[in-house]
């Protein structure tokens, strides 16, 4: 797939919101299907949550229209310039072909925009999780904490931060 064959949007409409919870809760957007309670009411709620101005939300569509990426952050609770980054998610086609890279430019863009101070994110620790952990550290995010047990037992939270100024 070349960049040229998806675009980029902010969620903005309740049907748009719709299609991205289907394709969250779809076989073709996360390796690891084993939701938590919490994760599944993100899913559901997120996009609406950005129609409401809560945070910010982008998604990448191919030429039919289908829903092939997401990416989710928001300003934390203090309000001081720090953000929490959700979810990034790639249909499992569209994998290596410059999405999450064309995401992830959108928001940084909007970081800088915002005078983002920095951002953090987190991860599971199991193997599934190896290659979002690879991406965060290719955007010069560093693990500065773990969680023990924190998703199930056994399954660690790995938080990652990076200084955006």
């Amino acid at each position: 797939m070349l960049a040229q064959q998806f675009r980029i949007n902010q969620v903005s409409t309740a049907e748009e919101a719709e299609r991205i919870v289907a394709f969250l809760l779809s076989d073709h957007s996360f390796d690891d299907t084993r939701y938590t309670p919490g994760e599944l009411v993100h899913f559901r709620e997120l996009p609406y949550r950005a129609l409401k101005g809560e945070l910010l939300f982008w998604y990448a569509e191919d030429a039919s229209g289908q829903v092939v990426g997401i990416n989710c952050v928001a300003e934390n609770e203090q309000q001081t310039g720090g953000f929490s980054w959700d979810y990034i998610v790639v249909h499992r086609h569209y994998r290596k072909s410059g999405v999450a890279a064309s995401l992830i430019e959108q928001m940084f863009l909007h970081m800088q925009a915002a005078g983002a101070r920095y951002i953090i994110t987190y991860t599971c620790d199991l193997p599934e999780y190896s290659r979002i952990r690879q991406l965060f550290e290719r955007n010069g995010f560093a693990l500065v904490g773990r969680c023990p047990d924190y998703y199930y037992k056994g399954e660690d939270r790995l938080i990652y931060y990076r200084k955006l100024v």
